[in-house]
């Protein structure tokens, strides 16, 4: 009989406990990146009042006879099922689709959360503004003038240079892809303004020095007197009226000396493609399949040379491949155009605002249009994710069965993707919760009916003697 009363007080405890962690699954209903936990019981010891024998010839076997103890906790899960995606529209928001943690940096121990409720603080760096914790990852390292981001090394904090500059960056390649109508004339002998203007096609670019000065960049095209398939090229860089100056053009290594409007020859076939070029002095380019032409101008303002020569930059003109037709220029009996004309120079600019991608890399863009990485969010994976410990603040901590993080970049290993702009929530359901709730009411209230009932036994061995 006093089996039954301790039986029922374990029921009473462990069904407490399992209203506890209901209550805090429901509590935490709202909670970004929450993970509910469950309950699980299990039967304890038993009393064995007779052991089980063997059958014989005579008699068949008997089963033994054991009287349970009550009842303890098994375990308690926490469970990593994912949680609904909510749109916030707040870049720094993020939030995993997928398996894995976001890494966090508290004292120098580092936590793992699926909250990516993030901010970035008075020094840019990334934080979460709860707690104050750092979000780590990698950040981006200028190499040859390109960001590159090693993701093989230590994680780091991450920090957005909020205002920072991109530095001015020269030209050195134009790319045209401009079409030519084949049905221009050609200039005749003693042209009028107006027939000089309707047998010549002109394209305009901005290029850039090493100081991020714009300067225009013009090309004149023109047919060559008595030709079908070819046209005379006239490039200047900064001209003035009517006259293009400043400019030169070869296929050497080094373009000759500026200081007059540069004239070379563009050459199509019979399809409207593109054939080859040639300068003035009978260098011919194209011979490689692609058509290249260095050309050089004065940088005004910048500090002459010890010879006292003015400082000059040089480019590539890019008119294609041989042959080509996409991004190259043609001849084709269509409007002229100049719809593809793309230089890789650049003035310099602010960081005016950035965006996370998929696999986390933090790209800036500038004011002056261009766009960099700077960084990327580091994510972190575990052979049991079960086995990790709450640390509170939505965070886990490693224990001694979730095993080792394994650190790397998004969608790597099995890691799920990075989402920007939303956030994951509570994986907790209502319904479910409240149907639990209610099991575990009635389970804590019969075993109260059990102790009462032993009570009233005991009671009625109380009153024999009377």
């Amino acid at each position: 009989m006093m089996r039954s009363l301790f039986s029922g007080v374990s029921g009473l405890q462990n069904h407490q406990t399992r209203m506890d962690v209901v209550g805090n699954n429901i509590a935490n209903i709202n909670t970004t990146g929450f993970k509910r936990g469950r309950v699980n019981f299990q039967d304890i010891l038993y009393q064995q009042l007779q052991g089980a024998t063997r059958p014989t010839e005579e008699l068949g076997g008997v089963n033994p006879k054991e009287v349970g103890l009550g009842m303890s906790i098994a375990s308690i899960d926490t469970i990593h099922i994912q949680g609904s995606l909510q749109t916030t529209g707040i870049g720094t928001d993020l939030a995993i689709s997928g398996t894995g943690f976001f890494v966090l940096e508290d004292g120098g121990s580092l936590l793992y959360t699926r909250a990516g409720a993030f901010n970035i603080d008075e020094e840019g760096t990334m934080v979460n503004p709860a707690n104050g914790m750092k979000v780590k990852g990698w950040m981006a390292r200028e190499v040859m003038g390109q960001s590159f981001i090693d993701n093989s090394g230590q994680i780091e904090d991450l920090v957005i240079p909020v205002g920072g500059k991109d530095p001015a960056r020269a030209t050195t390649m134009v790319n045209f892809a401009c079409n030519l109508d084949k049905r221009i004339p050609e200039i005749p002998d003693n042209p009028t303004e107006l027939q000089i203007a309707n047998s010549t096609w002109r394209t305009a670019i901005n290029i850039y020095d090493s100081f991020g000065e714009a300067h225009l960049l013009q090309v004149e095209f023109t047919r060559v007197p008595g030709t079908n398939n070819s046209w005379n090229a006239t490039v200047a860089v900064d001209g003035e009226g009517e006259v293009p100056t400043n400019a030169a053009v070869g296929f050497g290594e080094e373009a000759p000396a500026a200081g007059g409007p540069a004239v070379f020859t563009v050459n199509f076939s019979n399809n409207g493609t593109l054939l080859s070029a040639e300068d003035g002095a009978g260098n011919l380019s194209g011979e490689n399949g692609q058509v290249l032409m260095n050309l050089a101008f004065d940088v005004l303002g910048a500090t002459p040379g010890e010879d006292g020569a003015p400082v000059r930059q040089q480019f590539t003109l890019n008119l294609g491949t041989v042959g080509g037709f996409t991004n190259s220029i043609t001849q084709y009996s269509e409007q002229s155009s100049s719809k593809a004309v793309v230089q890789d120079g650049r003035t310099m600019g602010y960081l005016d605002n950035f965006k996370i991608d998929q696999s986390g890399v933090i790209t800036g863009i500038y004011s002056n249009g261009s766009s960099r990485d700077l960084g990327q969010v580091a994510m972190a994976s575990f052979p049991n994710q079960g086995g990790l410990e709450k640390a509170g603040d939505n965070t886990f901590r490693v224990s001694n069965n979730s095993g080792a993080a394994n650190i790397g970049p998004s969608m790597v290993a099995g890691k799920g993707k990075i989402i920007s702009g939303t956030l994951e929530m509570s994986n907790v359901d209502m319904a479910e919760q409240f149907v639990d709730m209610i099991v575990t009411q009635r389970g804590f209230q019969a075993n109260s009916r059990t102790i009462q009932t032993a009570d009233q036994l005991l009671q009625e061995l109380l009153t024999l003697k009377r």
